[in-house]
């Protein structure tokens, strides 16, 4: 039981990257994590006190992509990754129920990736030509705009 939240981590064309949480509605709950595209995914969830929300949160559960892994081990129930691909040589019922989790975990997340295009079709993160360090600023103000847009249709 408890909420769900979706997380995705999308590199942008000056290498930087950004990590999004949205709910099942693809509402923008949280846009922050902005670092260079270097940067691992959950490292950088790390950083920001994912851990501290995880406390906070204890109903909340976490779909995540492959590039939190690491999360998933320290916070079970909360942190959700796609189930990991059977070993060579499964039975094929084991590999076909893998498919099928597979694409239930990636069917369920694609609010979030809904959340980040409605981010992108903002002009001014189409290209982002201005200083590296004024983007996660303008990310953020970007996000919350889309996000009190969402929150009212």
């Amino acid at each position: 039981g408890g909420r769900r939240a979706f997380v995705s981590g999308k590199k942008k064309q000056n290498t930087m990257k950004a990590t999004v949480i949205a709910d099942d509605q693809g509402r923008t709950l949280w846009a922050d994590a902005l670092r260079p595209g270097r940067m691992h995914d959950a490292t950088a969830a790390r950083n920001e006190g994912i851990a501290v929300c995880f406390q906070q949160f204890p109903h909340v559960q976490v779909l995540l992509d492959d590039g939190y892994l690491g999360l998933s081990r320290d916070h079970r129930g909360q942190a959700i990754t796609p189930p990991r691909k059977p070993r060579p040589g499964a039975l094929p019922d084991r590999v076909e129920q893998w498919e099928r989790d597979r694409h239930g975990h990636s069917s369920d997340r694609i609010t979030v990736e809904h959340a980040l295009a409605d981010h992108k079709r903002w002009k001014q993160l189409m290209r982002w030509t201005h200083r590296r360090d004024r983007l996660p600023d303008t990310y953020r103000a970007i996000a919350g705009l889309v996000s009190d847009r969402t929150a009212n249709v």
